[in-house]
């Protein structure tokens, strides 16, 4: 019974997971990995690119971002090897473009608004801006191992690991540890829970702030994966997942765990480690706002009464000066009271 009800929750697994992924490919949510139609995109390259290659990578781009194409070819080169697989033998495209016109001309019109680069396994082909890429495009070297990433585990695994799996594995290899800011400031946790493994996979195609939540659930996640076996991390149950061609199998057989176990442990882990973060950095924000915003206004307030009450007192001593003023002009003027005169005593006369 236990393992038709394991068999059971497995082929779910796989059914949603494919109804997830397409839904994905209908809505041009999995842009940053599958491949479009060759009508939807131009080749990249064109008048006055070069070709610069290295290893078995080889980089088009425009004389301005040559400077920025040698030093990834040259990093990409140095680290060509990725956690728990072999290393890559495919030969790489990169395809660099000068400006935001050519990048969304060279990837096509499903690709999201906020991507700075797009990985295409099927071509081994990376698509990604170079220096005139925002702020927010990060650092082009771990940008460039991201995507080198996902075409690693494409070229050992194919298509059998899900979209979660692909871009947390990816975030792992290239070391995003700062994936975990996006968790410590999410009161998402608290509010909504945990969300399943699964249903991450609608979250990378949404907006920037949900996606941007998405890859850190999905970072963490095969981050606690790999912590399950500290010796070898994720090179035995990458072996397992390619002879077996199931997830549920691989983790039972490489960490002795069954999947829906290590699921519900992620869950609790990341909310019990992250909850309390959010709730704190909000209220924190919460209290930055009202000290920037309200304590202004208190203190302009405090000022307008003390200001007020010195305005009273002062009117106050006025009144005084003036009672006594008053009084002492009666007293001087000669309008002193018969009782003030001087009296006789015992038949005297006065002044003896």
């Amino acid at each position: 019974m236990d393992r038709l009800a394991g068999a059971l929750r497995g082929a779910r697994r796989r059914l949603c997971g494919a109804v997830v992924r397409a839904i994905l490919v209908l809505a041009g949510a999995g842009a940053l990995l599958l491949p479009w139609p060759a009508a939807a995109q131009q080749a990249p390259g064109g008048a006055g690119a070069v070709r610069i290659a290295r290893g078995r990578f080889t980089a088009v781009a425009y004389p301005s971002e040559v400077p920025l194409v040698r030093a990834m070819l040259a990093d990409a080169v140095r680290r060509d090897s990725f956690p728990g697989l072999p290393r890559p033998r495919a030969r790489v495209l990169l395809a660099v473009a000068p400006d935001s016109r050519r990048f969304r001309a060279w990837v096509g019109p499903a690709a999201p608004e906020w991507g700075a680069a797009i990985a295409f396994p099927a071509l081994q082909r990376i698509v990604m801006q170079g220096r005139s890429a925002g702020s927010g495009a990060g650092d082009p070297l771990v940008v460039l191992r991201h995507e080198l990433a996902h075409l690693a585990l494409h070229e050992y695994l194919g298509d059998l690991p899900p979209r979660w799996f692909d871009e947390g594995y990816a975030s792992y290899a290239a070391g995003e540890w700062g994936r975990d800011e996006a968790l410590a400031t999410s009161l998402a946790l608290l509010v909504r829970g945990m969300p399943t493994l699964d249903s991450l996979d609608v979250g990378f195609g949404a907006g920037a702030a949900v996606a941007e939540e998405s890859y850190a659930l999905a970072f963490r996640a095969v981050q606690d994966l790999a912590a399950l076996d500290p010796e070898r991390g994720l090179a035995l149950f990458f072996q397992y997942w390619k002879e077996t061609g199931r997830f549920e199998r691989a983790v039972r057989l490489a960490y002795g765990v069954t999947a829906d176990g290590f699921e519900r442990e992620w869950q609790r882990r990341t909310r019990r480690r992250f909850g309390a973060l959010a709730l704190f950095a909000n209220l924190s924000l919460a209290v930055g706002v009202f000290l920037v915003v309200f304590l202004p206004l208190w203190i302009g307030r405090r000022r307008r009464d003390r200001a007020r009450l010195e305005a009273l007192r002062e009117a106050d001593r006025a009144d005084e000066r003036e009672a006594r003023e008053s009084a002492l002009a009666l007293i001087l003027g000669g309008d002193a009271p018969a009782t003030l005169a001087p009296r006789e005593v015992d038949g005297a006369e006065p002044g003896r």
